[in-house]
């Protein structure tokens, strides 16, 4: 037997990257994936990916700063299989840029899709969960980044760093309430996914020195930036993340919540 079998997961940001190695592990594991993204194609990508490969999925384009739209995707899920067990909010965005240049419409972005994004998922998922009955696990993917600080990555930072204590305050709620929903958070290191080709080019000067990666125009080349910083010395996969996902939507966490599990090659150690 699967380790999710017949379980219902949302995953956000599916499209590319650590969300659809997520969304493609789960669905090997049977789980029936609502795979949801601001980008159309990548997402549709992503679903076409899991059906040739013999699993169960439908996309949903979603804007997770739009509570209007969660609410929508949410209900689509209900309405579709009848429950939710699982939602990984997996989207986000980056802005390498220092605080004095980086405009506020930069940092408002990155709160709205990081953060705020997170909340809303979180604020719709638990009802949902709730009535059903069987509870259920959130996973918030954040990132070393809401660990400690990074120059020129400030709003990132920020944003992550509050998925964090947003994960852990969610978490005593649920405890709380004795409704079986566990949360808990990832934390991943430099991993090799598109991200970096959509960082904004502000500030990296000052990322570079802190990846002691002088390298130019190639400074933030994820395997160049590890190799300065990472014990391993080599940049993570998004599989490498997708399994951390896997192990916490699954009953072989089923004693953990508010934990923060840390995949990084060592960067933190």
């Amino acid at each position: 037997m699967k380790r999710l079998d017949g379980r219902v997961a949302i995953v956000t940001g599916a499209a590319s990257g650590i969300g659809r190695a997520t969304a493609e592990l789960l669905a090997a594991e049977g789980a029936i994936l609502v795979l949801t993204d601001i980008d159309v194609g990548g997402g549709e990508e992503t679903h076409g990916r899991i059906i040739a490969a013999g699993g169960h999925a439908r996309f949903l384009a979603h804007d997770v700063a739009d509570e209007d739209r969660w609410s929508d995707v949410v209900a689509d899920t209900l309405a579709s299989h009848g429950r939710l067990d699982i939602l990984v909010n997996n989207a986000g965005i980056g802005t390498g840029m220092l605080v004095t240049e980086m405009p506020l419409a930069a940092w408002n972005r990155q709160i709205a899709v990081n953060l705020t994004g997170t909340f809303l998922g979180c604020k719709h998922a638990v009802p949902a969960m709730r009535a059903g009955g069987r509870g259920g696990s959130i996973i918030n993917v954040s990132s070393v980044a809401g660990l400690e600080g990074a120059a020129g990555l400030a709003g990132y930072c920020a944003t992550k760093g509050g998925v964090r204590l947003f994960t852990k305050a969610l978490a005593k709620e649920c405890a709380m309430a004795k409704d079986g929903i566990r949360v808990n958070s990832v934390h991943p290191g430099i991993i090799d996914t598109p991200i970096w080709t959509k960082i904004d080019q502000g500030g990296l000067d000052a990322l570079a020195e802190t990846f002691e990666a002088r390298e130019g125009a190639n400074a933030l080349a994820p395997d160049l930036i590890a190799a300065a910083g990472a014990p391993l010395g080599y940049a993570g996969q998004p599989e490498d993340i997708a399994r951390g996902i896997l192990f916490l939507a699954s009953d072989d966490s089923r004693y953990m919540t508010g934990s923060e599990l840390v995949i990084d090659g060592g960067w933190t150690a």
